[in-house]
């Protein structure tokens, strides 16, 4: 680790430093592992302030619905493992996102994966303008 992952921005020690001196209080942990604090509002604000620290690399999708709702100030209700969550048994877990990267998805045909799309099969007539 290099000095300025150690007392960088977003660093655990500038994290701790801001709890610390904010006041803040934990206000619960997510599926994922993800901390949650608030403090008193700053001067001239009324709402309470709100962020996350995330376990393991810092991605805003990572946050799940019920928090999120919580960390944008729709609801003051504080998300835990007894309320009901508002994830449906259908829906998938949460899948980084790859966009930028070589796992990134590219449907068939896509310049990254040949170029070669499959020819059309048939029912498929091209329009042509009024003249």
């Amino acid at each position: 680790m290099g000095l300025f992952s150690l007392l960088g921005v977003m660093s655990p020690a500038h994290m701790m430093s801001i709890n610390f001196l904010s006041r803040s209080k934990r206000v619960g942990i997510d599926s994922q592992g993800n901390k949650y604090y608030a403090a008193k509002p700053r001067k001239g604000y009324k709402r309470d302030r709100r962020w996350v620290i995330y376990k393991g690399v810092a991605e805003a999708s990572k946050i799940p619905p019920e928090w999120h709702g919580w960390m944008h100030h729709q609801t003051n209700v504080v998300p835990s493992d007894d309320t009901q969550s508002f994830r449906r048994k259908w829906q998938k877990p949460h899948a980084q996102n790859l966009t930028g990267t070589e796992e990134a998805y590219f449907p068939p045909g896509h310049e990254s994966k040949g170029g070669q799309r499959a020819k059309a099969t048939g029912d498929y007539e091209a329009w042509t303008p009024p003249e």
